[in-house]
């Protein structure tokens, strides 16, 4: 099972000067992607037990559109294993001079990776795909 969401950054995800988003923005998109993997999977939310590597590749910037995806590569008894990565589709902030100015990247760029492992007790699991 895979879900994609897809999200452009905005003025309020900038942390740091230059419009840079901070990398937890990307694992808060991270744990939205694994929320919908469990509704999907087992009808709840389940709760993030903890992340077990997680990389920042590249940095991202407001106007830059980030399409994060996320897997359930294992399933236990209550417990989900994840693995999320998160691609800039669309970078922003091209051209000082026209600062709306954008483009479509071809070939989409890594911007982070991450794993993890998530639960959801057995008296919540309600459609277990």
């Amino acid at each position: 099972m895979e879900v994609t969401i897809r999200l452009r950054m905005s003025q309020a995800d900038a942390h740091y000067g230059g419009g840079l988003v901070d990398g937890a923005r990307m694992m808060a998109l991270f744990g939205d992607v694994a929320t919908e993997l469990l509704i999907r999977h087992d009808g709840d939310e389940g709760l993030f037990v903890a992340y077990d590597h997680v990389e920042f590749k590249a940095p991202v910037y407001t106007g830059d559109y980030i399409e994060a995806i996320g897997k359930i590569e294992k399933v236990g008894n209550t417990s989900r294993k994840m693995s999320f990565t998160a691609y800039k589709v669309i970078e922003a902030h091209v051209d000082p001079k026209c600062p709306s100015a954008a483009r479509v990247l071809h070939e989409p760029q890594v911007v982070a990776k991450a794993s993890g492992t998530c639960v959801v007790p057995k008296d919540k699991q309600r459609n277990q795909a």
